[in-house]
């Protein structure tokens, strides 16, 4: 057997099953996160961002069971653990939406980090596995950064947080 049919179907690293498995978790208590932003959001009568951070909890869902399958696909067991609770308080509609953009900034630091392990270990099939995230990524802290952003010039405006409410909770019926 040459060396090249030999590494087609070599198991990955023990080390990146690890840490494959913690993020998979991670994703799972990321959508905990977003629910009891949604919860918070809703509790306060924001109910388009509460529609908002529920898309995204069952996104972060989804998130986690890619990862999920990838594993199974790869001859890993994926391991499921449990999580601290996530917060359920928060000072306000900004305080909420910019802990969620430093959410995703931790996330996107959890995949690069990740994705350092693939590489050095010449794991290429995960490389490319987890481009798709590291693309995510991007378009979460875009997304994220954007609504910080509009919601530092609104400050406490009450009209424009509704009108901005209303708007992201038709957005995310699109």
């Amino acid at each position: 057997m040459s060396k090249l049919q030999k590494s087609a179907g070599t198991k990955m690293s023990s080390t990146l099953a690890e840490a494959l498995n913690e993020q998979m978790n991670f994703e799972f208590y990321s959508s905990h996160i977003y629910l009891a932003m949604a919860s918070y959001c809703e509790s306060k009568d924001y109910n388009g961002f509460a529609k908002f951070f529920l898309k995204h909890a069952e996104e972060e869902r989804q998130h986690g069971m890619r990862i999920y399958k990838y594993l199974q696909d790869r001859g890993e067991q994926a391991i499921i653990t449990g999580f601290e609770d996530p917060d359920n308080e928060y000072e306000s509609l900004y305080d909420v939406c910019k802990q969620a953009l430093e959410h995703e900034k931790l996330v996107t630091s959890r995949f690069y980090a990740i994705s350092d392990i693939a590489d050095s270990e010449k794991e290429y099939a995960t490389i490319s596995f987890l481009d798709w995230f590291l693309q995510e990524q991007v378009e979460e802290e875009s997304l994220f950064e954007t609504i910080v952003q509009k919601l530092s010039r609104i400050k406490d405006h009450e009209g424009a947080i509704l009108l901005y409410d209303m708007n992201i909770g038709h957005e995310e019926e699109e």
